[in-house]
């Protein structure tokens, strides 16, 4: 004998389940994480859009081997359409114009208005001082990674072919150095004369790495003829070179811009609290201070309280803090803090077939430190490549 269903039942029959939807803008080392769990361990009832403006994605780690051309261009790429799609979810190849946190809406150029439950923004940052300069042909911003090696080919054919040509890297840190001595093995093997030069803020190059690592460094640059023009801020640049501010001109046919971390201008556009530098704002669960909808991740987040230095290791470890809260925060449960850790391996392609490994005051350049990061970068960048 059968039972006519009850009232509530019958109600469900005929009311739709609200589906929730998470937004990620951008598809760095954070969020990228956030799609793989999503291959595994959807959310039910619940779609995942993914918002960039690239169809593909590039793994910073792997940009200096490439230049130097130990690797092909596409083995640092990522196709964003076939990883998200091949998780169920779907990608929108867009510019961002606005958010409202009110309606919880991502605006966007040609879409329009992008509702979210969930925001997670991991747009990166760009080199600090790029943008009065970025106009130039002749400079070449180390960002957007997706176009930096047909910028720089562009860059380089515009001047003259003879004689030496001088490209002046702006930026003495880590990655500044790594380029410098990528870029002169890339000219090597192309039989270009050129002459590279490396102009830093800071008093020495590579901050952050211990005396011995600074020492072998600087060994390696003067073996090279990379010279190293210190304490100099670059003030203006024209076709002729670079003017510093206490008024040394240092002449240059190419500009590659590498310098520190700068918030980019997307950022500005959400109307999100910010850190001093224009940054977003966040609690130690990742979250905005401005709104617990919404995440910030990678390097255009700051953690208010345990702020830490804009680093790929930093982005990578938030991976599973953000899906774990991204879940907490739609089913009303506690969330998780992010501690950053105090310090890391630190590994320097140096363009000889070898890498500087640097921990602590422990420092090595060998075969096998090369070995080690093609090792971890290829590990990482092929868990996001899908094969078609």
């Amino acid at each position: 004998m059968s039972h006519a269903p009850d009232r509530s039942q019958r109600l469900s029959w005929f009311s739709p389940v609200t589906r929730q939807q998470i937004v990620l803008l951008g598809i760095g080392h954070t969020n990228a994480h956030l799609v793989k769990q999503w291959a595994d361990s959807s959310i039910d009832n619940c779609d995942l859009v993914c918002v960039s403006q690239f169809a593909e994605s590039t793994y910073s780690g792997m940009l200096p081997g490439t230049l130097g051309g130990q690797f092909s261009d596409q083995a640092m790429r990522i196709d964003l359409r076939a990883l998200v799609e091949s998780v169920g979810a779907r990608l929108v190849i867009d510019e961002t114009v606005g958010l409202d946190t009110e309606s919880r809406q991502l605006h966007l150029s040609k879409l329009g208005g992008l509702r979210y439950d969930v925001l997670a923004i991991g747009v990166g940052s760009m080199p600090k001082g790029h943008q009065q300069f970025s106009g130039q042909p002749h400079v070449v911003p180390i960002k957007p990674m997706q176009t930096f090696l047909t910028r720089l080919d562009r860059a380089r054919n515009n001047y003259a072919n003879s004689g030496e040509a001088t490209i002046c890297v702006v930026g003495g840190g880590v990655a500044g150095v790594e380029i410098s001595l990528c870029l002169h093995q890339h000219l090597q093997r192309a039989n270009v004369r050129s002459k590279i030069c490396i102009v830093s803020s800071g008093d020495r190059i590579a901050g952050g790495l211990c005396k011995r690592s600074l020492r072998r460094l600087e060994k390696l640059l003067r073996q090279r003829s990379i010279d190293v023009v210190t304490g100099q801020s670059v003030v203006g640049v024209d076709r002729q070179g670079l003017d510093t501010r206490s008024g040394e001109h240092i002449a240059s046919d190419v500009v590659i811009w590498a310098t520190g971390a700068e918030a980019p201008t997307v950022l500005s556009r959400l109307d999100l609290q910010t850190d001093a530098d224009g940054f977003i704002a966040t609690l130690p669960t990742l979250q905005a201070v401005s709104d617990r909808r919404v995440f910030a991740v990678g390097d255009c987040g700051t953690i208010i309280d345990h702020p830490c230095p804009k680093a790929g290791v930093y982005a990578v470890r938030q991976g599973p803090v953000l899906w774990s809260n991204v879940r907490a925060v739609l089913n009303d449960e506690p969330l998780t803090e992010f501690r950053p850790q105090q310090g890391f391996l630190k590994l320097l392609n140096t363009g000889d077939d070898r890498a500087l490994l640097d921990y602590g005051q422990f420092s090595v350049h060998a075969r096998w430190c090369l070995t080690l990061k093609n090792y971890i970068d290829r590990s990482f960048v092929q868990d996001y490549q899908v094969n078609s």
